[in-house]
């Protein structure tokens, strides 16, 4: 717990969130009809998501760059029954910390099953995508990859450019907003449990922080980029719960450190951050321009529970129209990562139905 604890005080409310491997994978079977993705990467190629996969989807691994020149690693989804129409797609990626086998390459997958193409990304530096140092997170590079997504869907032959959003899990939520605010192909977005990481970075939760702790934090972290701006610090989630009674940490650790989420290459499940990573996020506010989406729309969707509900409900007082705010009743943050049950698909699928049809 002493390393959970530091990690919190330390950039005071980032995402605290992943010892069990997934059991029972299966081989991924790529199709012909397929694009070739132009892979120089060496990508893992079996069935290794924390989901089951779907008879109703063909997937395979694509990469494409972004425009800072790293390659991106993502899962790509087609319906099988597609046929030869283009077809409206999402990008897709969170939730912070975590990797495309696990929440967005569920939501990647399921999506696909009604119809859409969609691809789960890994953020630059992290998981299977490129990008030196590792563990390092960006609010400008963050926010450019799923742009770089959208460069890659409109690029394809079976993608209707003019019908293209995105979905933003968790941390990424904020990222997603932050590049629907700039960039105008994207037609329309959504967010589940979402986190402006700028804002708690800079802030704490609930916006806790004082200017003389922000000042402190910093201070902290500008030495350390004289000792080792790229050093790992304190792993994000602890080895048991013993001891541990902050509700928050219990609730992440139930997904990315149990069978439930697990996944090796995700760094909530098993790593940490660079130690001077918050620093831009918290200079850098992400929301700054979320009013410039109108008129194209936006969907948040939060837990009624969930202790990251304020940030939903702000960027929805912020946002102009068109606009919608959707409260899951009784849910907590993490039950929209993957309960199936509870995560509202038929309300994605009627947004996203509408506001990318032809």
């Amino acid at each position: 717990m002493d390393a959970a604890i530091s990690r919190k005080n330390f950039i005071k409310g980032a995402l605290l969130t992943g010892t069990a491997m997934l059991m029972g994978v299966q081989p991924v079977l790529a199709s012909a009809s397929l694009p070739a993705t132009g892979n120089t990467m060496q990508l893992t190629q079996k069935w290794d998501k924390t989901f089951s996969q779907s008879d109703k989807v063909d997937h395979q691994k694509v990469t494409f760059k972004n425009r800072y020149g790293i390659t991106l690693a993502a899962d790509l989804y087609l319906p099988k029954s597609r046929g030869s129409k283009r077809l409206a797609a999402l990008a897709i990626s969170g939730a912070f910390g975590a990797v495309k086998e696990q929440s967005s390459g569920l939501y990647a997958q399921t999506m696909a099953e009604r119809g859409y193409a969609t691809v789960a990304f890994d953020p630059s530096y992290t998981g299977e995508s490129g990008g030196e140092p590792r563990n390092l997170a960006s609010p400008e590079i963050n926010t450019e990859d799923f742009s770089a997504a959208v460069d890659y869907l409109g690029q394809q032959p079976f993608v209707d450019r003019e019908r293209i959003g995105i979905i933003g899990i968790c941390g990424f939520a904020g990222m997603g907003l932050n590049a629907a605010a700039v960039d105008k192909r994207i037609k329309a977005v959504a967010t589940t449990s979402m986190y402006d990481m700028s804002r708690v970075m800079a802030k704490g939760y609930n916006d806790s922080l004082g200017k003389v702790q922000r000042g402190q934090m910093l201070e902290k972290m500008s030495r350390q980029r004289w000792a080792d701006a790229s050093a790992i610090g304190p792993r994000i989630l602890p080895e048991t719960l013993d001891g541990v009674t902050d509700p928050v940490v219990r609730m992440y650790f139930d997904y990315y450190r149990t069978p439930r989420g697990f996944h090796e290459r995700s760094l909530n499940s098993n790593g940490g951050w660079t130690a001077s990573m918050p620093m831009s996020f918290m200079n850098m506010p992400l929301l700054t321009y979320i009013n410039e989406i109108s008129p194209r729309p936006i969907l948040l969707i939060a837990g009624e529970k969930a202790h990251s509900r304020y940030f939903s409900e702000d960027a929805y007082k912020a946002a102009a129209e068109p606009k919608e705010l959707l409260i899951i009743k009784d849910a907590i943050h993490t039950d929209l990562y993957d309960q199936v049950n509870i995560i509202p698909w038929d309300k994605l699928d009627a947004f996203f139905g509408k506001h990318l049809a032809k």
